[in-house]
């Protein structure tokens, strides 16, 4: 059975935005200066250093098409080391210099760590995170480009019941919002789709035995095995299941929709579905706007580094 891939499609949820204090004047003819906040060492460090590569490509782009209202585009990124403490940090001092605009970390414990900084300045914050607590509650200046944890757990559960999957086995890393909000949200809503969770595994990102889920999972009458996890341990939890026996299909989210998972897990990925963003199937797409837009962001990435996007990327 090959990778197969469950488009999700491609999600800004917006808060509706008024006129924050800190941006720049209309009349000044300067560069507008925009803040990236990124996951460039860490363990997210894969998907921060791909989010950085596409923004500044898109600045890049944008400054050579004119700018934006005739003023170029000043792009500063700071790192955030994977750690919420650092992201605030990183925030606080954009904000002292004056940014107009942030991008926030593809962390959620980051983006989640920043927000009552933002709520505070009143600056835009354009988050690369999936974490649904960024607009539930409302923040009137945080904006999130990824499908939120909660859309991916229902993309997931409509496919499953399409496969006529009634009980189902979740593992979830339990020290990351994200996994815990997809949990969260499938375990909520898996009986609209006639599904059970029978068996909920608590797993961390820092480990690296997942041999034990396997082994509890086998000894239920669960159909499939759903996994949210993020970093490094989902290669090593791949290879584990390829090798542990277990005869049901496995999923992953939006995590995983990486060359950056798939290429190190290799032949263990064989078999195993993954939830996407729709832009990294743009290219099966029919013909229209949907795929142009899409193309428009991967074929100038895919030229400037010899390989195509991840999903990081065409969030960045």
């Amino acid at each position: 059975m090959p990778l197969a891939t469950l488009a999700v499609g491609l999600v800004l949820t917006v808060t509706a935005c008024g006129g924050g204090s800190s941006a720049s004047s209309s009349a000044d003819d300067g560069p507008i200066e925009i803040g990236m906040i990124t996951s460039l060492t860490g363990q997210l460090q894969t998907l921060g250093t791909e989010g950085r590569k596409a923004a500044e490509l898109a600045v890049e782009q944008i400054n050579k098409d004119g700018g934006v209202l005739g003023r170029k585009l000043e792009l500063t990124v700071k790192d955030d080391k994977s750690l919420p403490d650092q992201s605030v940090l990183a925030f606080n001092g954009f904000k002292d210099q004056g940014v107009t605009a942030v991008l926030g970390s593809p962390s959620a414990g980051s983006a989640l760590a920043t927000l009552p900084a933002v709520d505070r300045a009143e600056i835009p914050y354009i988050s690369l995170s999936p974490a649904d607590e960024q607009v539930e509650p409302v923040h009137p200046f945080v904006f999130v480009v990824p499908a939120l944890a909660s859309d991916y757990a229902e993309r997931l559960l409509q496919y499953y019941k399409s496969e006529g999957v009634t009980k189902l086995a979740v593992a979830y890393d339990t020290k990351t919002a994200y996994p815990t909000a997809g949990y969260k949200a499938m375990k909520a809503k898996a009986g609209e789709y006639g599904i059970k969770v029978v068996a909920t595994e608590e797993i961390q990102s820092t480990a690296s035995d997942f041999s034990a889920v396997f082994t509890h999972v086998k000894g239920t009458d669960a159909q499939a095995l759903a996994v949210w996890v993020t970093g490094p341990a989902s290669v090593v939890l791949t290879k584990q299941y390829a090798a542990s026996g277990l005869d049901i299909p496995i999923a992953f989210t939006g995590s995983q929709a990486s060359k950056l998972w798939l290429d190190p897990a290799g032949k263990a990925a064989e078999g195993a579905i993954v939830a996407s963003s729709i832009g990294l199937v743009g290219n099966t797409l029919p013909e229209g706007a949907q795929r142009k837009a899409i193309e428009a962001v991967n074929k100038p990435f895919t030229e400037k580094y010899n390989y195509p996007p991840p999903q990081f990327a065409q969030d960045g």
